[in-house]
């Protein structure tokens, strides 16, 4: 089938449907930090979502991966946003697994301890935050962990504020310019 012309003239042409998750790619890229049988381990992440102010968060990582063994062991990680200065190494991280390589060395991160999980916080990274399994629901099905945050960390030096986003074939947005729009949140003062 080809393109439509909308009623405003704009065209719309078919893409493929195994791609269409490109369009609603979530938040930034995360690692996922775990800590098994003595052993610290990453995963790059980009599916992912923000599921509550609690915080919540839902991942994706099936039972291939070597991360996918430790979370289930253990129940818990650490989520952590690393920055745009790290982002060929986070997707290199990607790229290999924990069954063979100490990617914390390998790559130069700092596994620092946190206070309320045995997984490392990634010192690098902008953010962390120390998070248990609160339900697996999902997981046989769709691969999906739900996370509670417990502890959360924020980089005080960080070399580099901007955060990354996957386009899902590849390529990446780097966040720019930020707009304040807080003034206009009046039903979420809350929030700010």
């Amino acid at each position: 089938m080809g393109a439509r012309k909308t009623a405003k003239g704009n065209t719309q042409a078919p893409f493929p449907l195994d791609r269409a998750f490109t369009f609603a790619e979530s938040g930034p890229v995360l690692l996922i930090a775990t800590r098994r049988k003595g052993k610290n381990n990453l995963m790059t992440v980009s599916c992912h979502a923000s599921m509550g102010f609690e915080p919540t968060i839902g991942i994706c990582l099936g039972p291939w991966n070597y991360s996918y063994e430790a979370l289930t062991e253990t129940g818990e990680c650490v989520v952590a946003i690393p920055h745009a200065g790290l982002l060929e190494a986070v997707v290199d991280i990607g790229n290999c697994s924990g069954r063979d390589v100490d990617k914390f060395k390998t790559f130069g991160l700092t596994a620092r301890p946190g206070e309320v999980v045995k997984a490392p916080l990634v010192g690098e990274c902008l953010f962390n935050l120390e998070c248990r399994i609160v339900n697996t629901q999902l997981v046989d099905e769709h691969n999906f962990f739900v996370l509670r945050g417990l502890k959360a960390w924020r980089n005080s030096d960080p070399a580099d504020t901007r955060t990354f986003h996957a386009i899902g074939d590849g390529t990446f947005v780097i966040d720019g310019e930020t707009v304040d729009l807080r003034h206009r949140m009046t039903k979420w003062q809350h929030c700010i």
